[in-house]
């Protein structure tokens, strides 16, 4: 068995052999101990292939810094993007802190999330066309 010693102060009304004892004296407390096993059950291996897995959007974006003239432009588009989300995620704390504004906004979204859902995802066919705008708005951002 083990036991934990601890320095917690005794409840006020406490009798201990007759006495009250005085608030902060050390006091032992047994607590059964519990066996900890581990079931390893099954084992996963994972093992490198020759071939390369970079994706299409990791080769797009290194083609774009290799191929850069301006360099400097990129790392300041890059910091105003850091700069533009960091005002973003402020300005969405602060509409959070007004009293109506949020259940308005959550209206909205639960609303628009309905819409999206009746339109594009009930029935076969419109998935199939967002399917197909969605793989369009890609290649047209990669430019492919």
């Amino acid at each position: 068995m083990a036991s934990i010693l601890t320095r917690m102060p005794s409840p006020p009304l406490m009798v201990v052999n007759g006495r009250k004892p005085i608030s902060g004296t050390p006091q032992r407390f047994a607590f059964p101990t519990a066996r900890v096993e581990r079931l390893h059950r099954f084992g996963v291996i994972a093992k490198a292939t020759g071939e390369s897995s970079e994706s299409s959007i990791g080769k797009s974006i290194q083609d774009i810094w290799e191929n850069s003239e301006d360099r400097v432009a990129l790392i300041g588009l890059g910091f105003a993007g850091v700069v533009g989300f960091w005002a973003a995620v402020n300005i969405v704390t602060a509409i959070d802190k007004l009293p109506v504004v949020p259940s308005l906004l959550e209206l909205i979204g639960l609303l628009f999330a309905s819409w999206f859902t009746y339109r594009y995802l009930l029935f076969k066919p419109d998935r199939q066309e967002l399917s197909q705008k969605v793989s369009k708005s890609i290649s047209d951002i990669l430019g492919q």
